[in-house]
């Protein structure tokens, strides 16, 4: 697929005007509140791997409305002190045992259509050295991967089969209410769990999986760092013009069929508009982008990017990189490497901010 949007020149000034609705902050805060009232875990419960060298937990938590979410927690055998329990004589839940000391945390969203799998398939943090909590998608799994384990029991209301298009013709209604809520849930049970150092959490993910990671970032103030990769939900109204590749093509494909819902649709995805959640964020930000991205067109990208944190009065460490010839696969492995290299500097700067704020 050649280039189809805008030129880099552009992209890089991409600045684009979006459809806010009046009560956006109101709708999130009403949403998020009653799933903060509880405690996020659930249960915790070893699994064996026949990984030698991670240990690994089957999660639940509690997501919208109270449902139970499924979670792999992981952590590197022998870091940060081996197999000890940290120092302050925790309580630990039912199964969790002998943890080590307090690690960073990266909590990880799938892609769209994906499950969280199996426990194996996602080492790339646990051997980086951090808590790795893997969030299951409601109500997805059965596109790609090795399925997944959380049913959505709130997806009756009118809408097309994918998820994209789930509850489509109101907000309360709508799939993704539900996930960024329960996506927000996970750092909070991520920070519950024992082993993990709640001041340092990382919100990650590509495709869906970055634009549940941005949105994390816009509800989640103290989140320690971002990084999002070709995401998702960013952009909407526009990458409905542009495509008819993956979720916006579902949508694009429902209101083919319903044609009269476009207003209604349009004003539901704008209370998931990533470049919003991405104005309200502040914690330290990654992006990155294939230039011949067709499911997430990379204006979204940018729009995203260059509007990051325009409302928090702050200006916190951000970059992105392009790759010019590549598609929504992005940078791949080369992108992994640069989110590696650049989060270890980042949390570096965290440990040091705090050495200084204790003397």
């Amino acid at each position: 697929m050649p280039a189809f949007d805008l030129p880099l020149s552009e992209l890089e000034r991409h600045r684009p005007d979006i459809e806010e609705p009046a009560g956006f902050d109101a709708f999130w805060r009403d949403t998020l509140k009653p799933a903060g009232e509880t405690d996020p875990l659930v249960s915790v419960r070893p699994v064996e791997t026949g990984l030698r060298l991670t240990r690994t937990w089957d999660v639940t938590f509690r997501g919208f409305g109270g449902d139970p979410v499924r979670a792999w927690f992981s952590r590197p055998v022998g870091v940060g002190g081996g197999e000890r329990v940290g120092g302050g004589g925790e309580a630990l839940p039912a199964g969790v045992g002998g943890v080590g000391e307090s690690l960073p945390a990266v909590v990880e969203f799938a892609g769209y259509g994906r499950g969280r799998g199996l426990p194996h398939e996602r080492l790339t943090w646990v051997n980086a050295g951090y808590a790795h909590l893997l969030m299951d998608n409601r109500g997805q799994g059965d596109q790609y991967g090795c399925g997944g384990d959380t049913p959505d029991p709130h997806a009756a209301a009118p809408g097309g089969p994918g998820p994209a298009v789930r509850g489509l013709l109101t907000a309360q209604d709508y799939h993704y209410r539900r996930l960024i809520t329960d996506a927000v849930r996970a750092v909070a049970a991520a920070r519950a769990l024992p082993g993990v150092d709640p001041a340092r959490t990382v919100a990650v993910g590509n495709s869906q999986g970055g634009g549940l990671a941005l949105a994390v970032a816009g509800l989640v103030p103290d989140l320690t760092a971002v990084l999002v990769t070709a995401p998702l939900l960013c952009g909407i109204r526009r990458a409905l013009d542009l495509t008819d590749a993956g979720p916006y093509g579902e949508i694009a494909a429902y209101l083919a069929v319903h044609r009269g819902a476009e207003d209604a649709a349009c004003r539901t995805l704008s209370y998931v508009e990533g470049v919003s959640f991405a104005r309200r964020a502040q914690a330290p930000a990654h992006f990155g982008v294939g230039l011949r991205d067709t499911v997430c067109p990379p204006s979204g990208v940018y729009a995203a990017f260059n509007r990051y944190a325009e409302l928090t009065g702050t200006d916190p460490r951000k970059e992105i990189h392009a790759y010019p010839f590549n598609g929504h696969e992005g940078g791949e492995a080369e992108q992994v490497r640069r989110q590696l290299d650049w989060l270890r500097e980042v949390l570096d700067e965290v440990g040091d901010d705090a050495g200084r704020g204790s003397r």
